[in-house]
């Protein structure tokens, strides 16, 4: 039965020491052959500290939710708002989709994409993350649906789509789907 505490200073949130106790209790577990219900995370909170002959009496900065963040990106670009979707984007973004070269700039996204469908949609069934040295990567996966260029309907073809999350911006997305598998024959 592993138990686990971390000391944290004053300043963070109720979510962000949540989301710290169950990644706490995940990676654990990913390590140490034991069942939720044995491990125990504690949080416990200091007024302040020394390190390095300084005196601390406040945490860092809280990051986002990197899958939270993702979505609401995603969600942005579905309704073509390419000016709130900018500001996900961290300096040096890139970009590949099935078929195309890597691309920077999000007005090169919707060209490249109106030569292969009117509209697309996704319905997400889950997003997993994995933390790195720096940085998250968040995979969500689904199914898309959406119009073709002739007027007909597609839906239940496959993504999933890679994200590298730094500092609360994007920095890479990398694309998987099988809209090509099924795209009807232009003439």
């Amino acid at each position: 039965m592993p138990v686990v505490t971390v000391t944290l200073l004053p300043g963070y949130g109720h979510e962000c020491e949540s989301r710290l106790v169950q990644r706490l209790g995940l990676a654990t577990r990913s390590v140490i052959a034991a069942q939720p219900a044995g491990t125990t995370v504690f949080v416990q909170h200091a007024a302040t500290y020394m390190r390095d002959g300084r005196v601390f009496s406040g945490g860092g900065a809280e990051l986002p939710d990197a899958s939270a963040l993702v979505r609401r990106f995603l969600e942005t670009m579905q309704a073509r708002d390419l000016a709130a979707a900018r500001n996900f984007l961290a300096p040096g973004f890139s970009m590949t989709f099935p078929g195309a070269a890597p691309m920077s700039d999000l007005e090169q996204l919707v060209g490249w994409a109106k030569g292969r469908y009117q509209s697309v949609a996704k319905t997400y069934e889950r997003f997993e993350e994995c933390w790195g040295e720096g940085f998250t990567t968040v995979f969500c996966s689904g199914t898309l649906s959406g119009t073709w260029l002739d007027g007909s309907r597609f839906e239940g073809i496959r993504f999933i789509d890679r994200f590298e999350v730094e500092a609360g911006s994007l920095r890479r997305q990398d694309v998987w789907n099988d809209l090509a598998e099924v795209r009807p024959r232009q003439g």
